[in-house]
């Protein structure tokens, strides 16, 4: 059964930032444009805003995901953003994503949001896949298609 815990930057420091350099190596395929200081900093700014939106995932007592949710302004509308959906290798494809799904959807919902984004990049087939099969609709891509909206 997982759980859903609320990030404390000091307790969760080490697993945060491990998780979102793996998450930049996936899209990316380096972390060279990564800066440690700068996301933690974002992290701590975000928690104070979206706290449920931001939260590690646990299973029998090991942190295996993270999720980073949030509400924006796009379009002159507030909308959803997934600004990460993560698991550990060994979890991807095992059907855990769409428990974190569900609970992006219930966030989402229970913030009066009917519409969510995310980016994610196009070499990143694993995870395309997985949004297509959730119902997501590709609206572009961007910066010069290293990432699809």
């Amino acid at each position: 059964m997982l759980r859903f815990k609320t990030i404390d930057i000091e307790k969760h420091c080490d697993e945060v930032v491990r998780f979102r350099k793996d998450s930049f190596l996936v899209s990316f395929g380096d972390i060279s444009d990564f800066n440690e200081a700068e996301y933690l900093n974002w992290l701590k700014d975000k928690l104070i805003e979206f706290p449920e939106g931001f939260v590690m995932v646990e299973e029998n007592g090991r942190f295996i995901g993270q999720l980073e949710l949030s509400i924006r302004k796009y379009e002159g509308r507030n909308i959803g953003y997934v600004n990460l959906y993560y698991l550990i290798p060994e979890k991807r494809g095992k059907g855990i994503g769409q428990e974190l799904h569900n609970y992006a959807i219930n966030f989402f919902r229970n913030n009066k949001v009917t519409e969510y984004h995310l980016r994610v990049s196009p070499n990143n087939t694993q995870a395309m896949k997985f949004y297509k099969k959730n119902g997501m609709e590709e609206l572009g891509s961007e910066f010069d298609g290293k990432v699809i909206r």
